[in-house]
């Protein structure tokens, strides 16, 4: 077995960790941004919710669910010239960054609306009773009573960005999945797609065995 991986350039393994780590935590942070702003609006503009307006959830919820219909892969393709634009490359950690955002930020706003529809709406009728604004109602009552549920959301985005991360390596997006493609693929080297691909199992179960233990802790508070 220690022959098996002797080959092995481990300074090119750490390095697309490296890779991958810095992409999932960039793209993460705009993500939750990004996600979080579109899930409350949706909240906010659905029926029967402080301001409804159907036209603008149908508008934002189709773009929303159109995103999310497009297969991560295709989607980093039609993006290229998008990346380019906005990184000045399409390729590397930069260029995967934009179609990283792109396809998750649809994703965790969904589960955001789908977490703050679970407030108990006795709550908020409670609050507004009180004379608090639109903005303190939504800051201080309803992203605080839907804390868990938002973590909770967060750490399945992580997880979906590591696969998604893995995935431009298509693109020549740097990473494990580049690593794995470039030399496990291409190359027909085993022993590097089976180490790409056991640090992408232990760094979800990391993060997966992370997220579930501060949900618990929210949730005893």
């Amino acid at each position: 077995m220690s022959s098996f991986f002797q080959d092995i350039r481990w300074d090119q393994i750490i390095k697309a960790t490296k890779e991958t780590l810095m992409m999932m935590g960039m793209s993460l942070l705009l993500t939750i941004v990004i996600g979080l702003i579109l899930g409350i609006i949706l909240f906010l503009t659905s029926g029967g919710q402080m301001l409804h307006n159907k036209w603008i959830y149908r508008l934002l919820s189709l773009v929303v669910n159109i995103l999310r219909s497009v297969p991560f892969v295709i989607l980093i393709l039609v993006l290229l010239p998008v990346s380019k634009f906005i990184m000045g490359t399409s390729i590397g950690v930069p260029g995967a960054i934009p179609p990283l955002v792109i396809a998750a930020a649809p994703f965790f706003a969904r589960l955001v609306e789908a977490s703050l529809r679970e407030v108990d709406r006795g709550v908020i009728e409670a609050a507004a009773a009180m004379g608090l604004s639109k903005w303190m109602i939504v800051w201080h009552v309803i992203l605080r009573e839907a804390r868990t549920g938002l973590l909770a959301g967060v750490t399945i985005t992580t997880i979906t960005l590591v696969s998604y991360t893995a995935m431009s390596g298509v693109i020549g997006g740097g990473g494990l999945g580049d690593l794995a493609i470039r030399y496990g693929f291409q190359r027909f080297q085993l022993d590097v797609l089976i180490v790409t691909v056991a640090l992408l199992v232990i760094m979800v179960q990391l993060l997966q065995m992370a997220g579930d233990a501060l949900v618990r802790r929210l949730s005893r508070k």
